[in-house]
């Protein structure tokens, strides 16, 4: 009996390595996961904000005939930054005046940029930029 005791003395140490090394690989996994998943969602969210400025750039130029003021502006979107530009409407358009908006933010190390553009009629509100 002793005998048989002996032969299996090391197998409840192995096993207990194997499974805590397999346990550690997958905790690992789930952490690397998680961090792609944050870096993901952070990239989602900058660009919402991006599209919500540009929008109310738009918005600002088509109801009151100006941009944001810029103050307000770094108020409502801290971590982001703004132009405006102008052009004259070509083709159907040409009486129209095109204004595109193009907010940048920034997510981790990875840029994030939309524009947004409107015609207006007539003169667009002056707006050369910010």
């Amino acid at each position: 009996m002793s005998g048989k005791n002996k032969r299996h003395e090391g197998f409840l140490l192995t096993e207990i390595t194997v499974s805590m090394t397999i346990l550690g690989i997958l905790v690992a996994g789930l952490a690397l996961s998680l961090h792609g998943f944050a870096k993901f969602n952070r990239y989602q969210l900058v660009r919402q904000q991006c599209i919500a400025a540009a929008q109310a750039e738009l918005e600002s130029m088509a109801a009151t005939g100006g941009p944001i003021p810029d103050e307000d502006f770094a108020r409502l979107w801290s971590n982001l930054s703004i132009s405006i530009k102008k052009s004259p409407g070509t083709g159907q358009w040409l009486s129209m005046e095109l204004v595109e908006v193009t907010a940048v933010g920034k997510s981790f190390r990875k840029e994030v940029k939309i524009q947004l553009s409107r015609y207006f009629p007539g003169g667009a509100p002056p707006a050369e930029g910010k």
